[in-house]
């Protein structure tokens, strides 16, 4: 992470974005390092200056907020706190997944509110970038209502690649295995290590699609070809490429009791 959090404003308002600048600039270890006016500015500022975090207008001319954020994901997602005048239907998806968001006019103790938990959440590797594409769905496909009746899983992650992150759909992961303070996201192409650990991993997965084979090891169930027994006991999980991995006896009922 780095010493200073770098962080882009993106507001229509031109009196909006002075306001704002000018909050942050009396908060510590906060540096501006550019402004927008529209959506296509804040897609090309996004990409140019990589920012740590982006303070992102939800009501913007042309392309809208979560608009800016689909565009934007595949070359850098920074970090977002959304900043609204009012929006029913999307600050009900930002409540569901506990996913900050600002209300104009917005004050200093808020700000430096939401600029605490962007550094924390920086520190702990940047998890919220995973709940920002949940939200932007969410609100896409209007399930911002029915997802308070039941689980809403997470269906892509970001993931650092280099200096960009990528974007890993939880469908085309084969499986996920523990790495020291990571996992490790198994696709056919390559794996891409994300700060997490299994346990949350496996909490944030469909239950219907991820099934934990192992203490260590979460398989996509879509990618299993055969279960073989071996001379222990134990089972080899055999996906359709023909890779094989290990399934414990504790943990052989969640796949085979299905």
């Amino acid at each position: 992470m780095n010493a200073r959090t770098r962080t882009l404003i993106v507001d229509d308002e031109p009196l909006a974005r002075d306001g704002m600048r000018l909050m942050l600039a009396a908060l510590p270890d906060v540096d501006v390092v550019g402004e927008a006016g529209d959506g296509v500015a804040a897609v090309h500022a996004i990409a140019a200056l990589r920012p740590d975090v982006v303070l992102l207008d939800v009501q913007m001319p042309g392309l809208s907020g979560f608009d800016i954020v689909e565009q934007a994901a595949p070359d850098h997602l920074p970090l977002i706190v959304f900043v609204t005048a009012y929006d029913e239907h999307a600050l009900r998806a930002f409540e569901v997944h506990a996913f900050d968001y600002l209300l104009k006019p917005v004050n200093h103790p808020r700000l430096a509110d939401a600029m605490r938990r962007v550094r924390a959440d920086l520190a702990r590797g940047g998890h919220s970038r995973e709940r920002v594409l949940d939200v932007v769905d969410d609100v896409r496909l209007g399930k911002s209502a029915a997802i308070t009746v039941r689980p809403r899983y997470t269906t892509r992650f970001a993931v650092r690649d280099g200096d960009r992150y990528v974007l890993v759909r939880a469908a085309e992961i084969d499986w996920i295995e523990a790495a020291a303070n990571y996992v490790r996201l198994v696709t056919r192409a390559q794996g891409f290590l994300l700060r997490m650990t299994l346990a949350e991993m496996e909490r944030r997965l469909d239950p219907t699609q991820f099934t934990r084979i192992h203490r260590s090891t979460i398989v996509n169930t879509a990618r299993i070809g055969e279960i073989r027994p071996d001379a222990h006991g134990d089972f080899d999980v055999v996906l359709v490429d023909g890779r094989s991995l290990a399934m414990s006896r504790s943990f052989r009922e969640r796949l085979l009791g299905r």
